[in-house]
């Protein structure tokens, strides 16, 4: 029997959409819903549904940090009152992006296509959708020359550090640290600016608050929570992965 799970911070769409499905399909082994983003995902995590339809707006987590997170076959269906994060949608492999508020005759489409896309049915139709909505946009700009030092301060003195040197980047309060095999400095400059500034093929974020340099990854571990830690080279501390972005571990 294919198991879904619906997340919804607002508990009457969520019920809504649950009678919806119901009624859609008969056969479908609906969860208890989750009302917030951190529910979803440990929902997903503990029951592995076949489907979960996302909320993006949520608290704790977003539906699309949600479904960056899941580590097994749930496959997704956003269900949104926005149209801006399609792409980003489409990008997670989200079989579908619904728009607030759902009718009846468009659900039916999306339980088609869900039908579809599992195991038995035919491929996904995720990868036509984002190449179509990928031509609607506009052509990238170019980026911005990546970043090759930082000046960072050491008390009283500043000093220029290359950032193939910088084992991480981690966020305070006021500051961000940098921290090299030799030493910590400051920068004031906010981890969301060094990560679109940073190579990313070199530079990973696992946080909201760090930023690992890959050169010097030593390995990554799991408690016994299963979540996720990265260790450096030559340090003693691990740095927990965020649920946002253990994804892209899964190939390590």
């Amino acid at each position: 029997m294919t198991t879904a799970l619906v997340a919804d911070d607002e508990p009457h769409l969520a019920r809504a959409l649950q009678a919806e499905l119901a009624a859609l399909w008969p056969g479908l082994e609906l969860l208890p819903p989750a009302r917030n983003g951190l529910e979803a995902a440990a929902a997903i995590a503990r029951h592995r549904p076949d489907l979960a339809f996302l909320d993006i707006q949520m608290p704790g987590l977003t539906g699309l940090e949600v479904a960056q997170g899941i580590e097994g076959d749930t496959r997704v269906v956003f269900v949104t009152a926005y149209d801006a994060y399609a792409v980003q949608a489409f990008e997670q492999e989200a079989i579908d992006y619904v728009l607030k508020p759902v009718g009846r005759e468009r659900l039916q489409r999306t339980v088609e296509r869900v039908r579809r896309a599992l195991p038995g049915g035919a491929a996904t139709e995720g990868p036509q959708l984002l190449a179509a909505l990928q031509r609607l946009l506009p052509a990238p700009a170019p980026a911005a020359e990546r970043l090759r030092w930082v000046r960072a301060s050491r008390g009283e003195i500043t000093q220029q550090i290359a950032v193939e040197d910088v084992l991480y980047f981690h966020a305070d309060e006021k500051y961000t640290c940098v921290r090299t095999a030799a030493a910590e400095a400051l920068i004031r400059t906010p981890i969301a600016e060094l990560a679109g500034r940073l190579d990313p093929a070199q530079f990973w974020q696992i946080h909201r608050s760090t930023i690992v340099n890959l050169a010097h990854l030593e390995g990554t571990r799991r408690d016994e929570a299963s979540r996720l830690f990265v260790r450096i080279k030559g340090q003693p501390q691990e740095l927990p992965v965020s649920r946002a972005y253990v994804h892209l571990f899964k190939a390590m």
